[in-house]
C-alpha cells in the first residue's frame, strides 16, 4: 500500500486528489496538510511513502517545504504539483530536491501512474514540461562528451530496458515486462550506466530523449 501526504492549501483540491487517489485499491492518503510549515511534523508522525506538493502556498511554499522535509532526514519523495510549467520554479523545485512533477490539469490516468512511480524511488515528468525539465537538468549535470559507440555498445536487452527506464518504469515493472528477475534488472542498469558514462537514472533519461530513444510526449 503506498502511503501518500497531501500538502495544498485548497481544500477542494485536496478533496479531489483524495476521492481520485484512495479509489486505487494500492494507493491510501494517510493524511493532509492546509500549507507547507505543517510537512515536516506531519510527516515525521504519518511516515508516508510519498508527498504530493503544492509549489504554491499561503505560508511556506512547496520548494521551502520540501527543503525542510529533506534537512531533517524525511525518505519521502515529493513530487510537486503546479499550475504552470515556469522554469525558474522547475529550476528550484529541482535543486529543492523535488522527484517529479505533476501539473494540476493532469490526467486522472496520469496522476495515479506518477504517484505509484515516484513512490517506488523513480522520477516522473509531466509530459507538458519534460524539455523544460530535461533542459534544466542538463545544465546542472552537464554529459560528458561521448563517441556514437557509446549506444552500439548496449546489448539488445539493455537498449530495451534503457527504453522502460525513460518510460518511467521501476525495476520491478521492466522485470515483470521483460520476464526476467529484479536482480537481472538491476545488473542491466548497472551495464546500462557504465556504457554511458551515466551516474543514474535521471541522467539515463536525458540519454535516451537526447538519442531518439524515447519522444517527449505532447
Amino acid at each position: 500500500m503506498i502511503k501518500v501526504l497531501l500538502v495544498d492549501d485548497q481544500a477542494l483540491v485536496r478533496k479531489g486528489l483524495l476521492r481520485i487517489l484512495n479509489q486505487e485499491p494500492d494507493i491510501n492518503v494517510i493524511g493532509e496538510c492546509e500549507d507547507g510549515d505543517e510537512v515536516v511534523a506531519t510527516a515525521s508522525q504519518l511516515n508516508p511513502d510519498i508527498v504530493l506538493m503544492d509549489v504554491r502556498m499561503k505560508r511556506t511554499d512547496g520548494i521551502s517545504a520540501t527543503r525542510d522535509l529533506i534537512e531533517h532526514n524525511c525518505l519521502a519523495p515529493v513530487m510537486m504539483l503546479t499550475t504552470f510549467g515556469n522554469e525558474d520554479v522547475l529550476r528550484d523545485a529541482l535543486a529543492a530536491g523535488a522527484a517529479g512533477f505533476v501539473l494540476k490539469d493532469a490526467s486522472t490516468d496520469d496522476l495515479i501512474r506518477a504517484t505509484r512511480v515516484i513512490a517506488s524511488g523513480g522520477a516522473w515528468l509531466d509530459p507538458a514540461i519534460t524539455n523544460k525539465v530535461l533542459d534544466h537538468y542538463r545544465r546542472l549535470h552537464p554529459m560528458r562528451n561521448e563517441t556514437s559507440s557509446d549506444a552500439d555498445a548496449l546489448t539488445a536487452r539493455e537498449h530495451e530496458v534503457l527504453l522502460l527506464i525513460a518510460e518511467g518504469l521501476t525495476n520491478q515493472e521492466i522485470a515483470k515486462q521483460l520476464f526476467v528477475g529484479e536482480a537481472t534488472v538491476k545488473t542491466h542498469i548497472s551495464h546500462i550506466f557504465s556504457k554511458l558514462g551515466t551516474r543514474d537514472r535521471a541522467a539515463a533519461i536525458v540519454y535516451a530523449y537526447d538519442h531518439g530513444i524515447v519522444i517527449p510526449r505532447r
